[in-house]
């Protein structure tokens, strides 16, 4: 009987851990499809899970770091959801690629969609370009519910401590990819040798052409040539059998 008991205790205890466990990590989230490398450009998903049972998220707010402004930021289509993009002026501009930047995005917004009860939703955005002194961008975010309620992910994680109740998605930024532009270095000369391997087998098949095109063209000419020289002798023949003839 206290076997049982202890047995039915234990299950409740852990039941209860792996719920507690389950709602403390289903939060709104942000994670970068491959890699998010400093300096460099990068399409990243926010998670956004439905954490109530009696109502549908209809809303999300992403607000943008200002301490590490984005230039350019474009959103990728989400099936029953709409898309705004505010922008607003930099205290400092910005510069890149040689263009000196006034406005950066401060936030996207989705509205008129719905997650309902037990489901997720991701939000794709393109981001760049991202800055070479920092190691983190946090992204302060705001769900909204069908039931008009509003939960806040605004609290930023600190190291070393536990996680607030409402942490903001954190993105993490890996090392600058320098190899990656000898890559492209690479492929560039690898596309200029097809290029130009492209460009020589083109010129050979221009000059193969012409050539076949000028041995068309003088044995037209000739073909003619003894079409002509044939009829005139026929001719010739004909008369010539006359004049015997007479």
């Amino acid at each position: 009987m206290n076997v049982s008991r202890i047995a039915l205790a234990g299950g409740v205890a852990a039941s209860t851990v792996l719920l507690l466990a389950g709602t403390a990590s289903a939060h709104v989230s942000v994670q970068p499809q491959g890699e998010a490398a400093k300096g460099g450009y990068a399409v990243i998903d926010f998670k956004v899970p439905n954490e109530r049972d009696n109502a549908s998220t209809t809303k999300l707010e992403v607000n943008f770091p200002t301490d590490h402004p984005l230039a350019s930021v474009m959103p990728q289509p989400v099936p029953g959801w709409d898309i705004e993009v505010t922008t607003s002026k930099l205290a400092k501009p910005l510069q890149m690629h040689g263009k000196t930047i006034n406005e950066a995005v401060s936030k996207v917004t989705w509205t008129g969609g719905k997650i309902e009860p037990g489901r997720f939703q991701q939000f794709p955005l393109s981001v760049g370009q991202l800055p070479e002194d920092a190691d983190q961008l946090v992204f302060k975010a705001i769900q909204t519910y069908s039931n008009k309620e509003v939960v806040r992910w605004i609290e930023e994680p600190k190291e070393g401590a536990d996680e607030p109740e409402s942490p903001a998605p954190v993105l993490k930024l890996t090392a600058p990819a320098d190899d990656a532009h000898g890559a492209a270095g690479a492929d560039s000369k690898s596309s200029d040798s097809s290029a130009g391997a492209s460009e020589k087998s083109g010129e050979t098949t221009a000059a193969a052409a012409s050539s076949s095109g000028s041995e068309d063209n003088t044995a037209r000419v000739l073909g003619i040539v003894g079409i002509v020289i044939g009829v005139a002798g026929v001719a010739f023949g004909v008369l010539a059998g006359r004049r015997r003839t007479t």
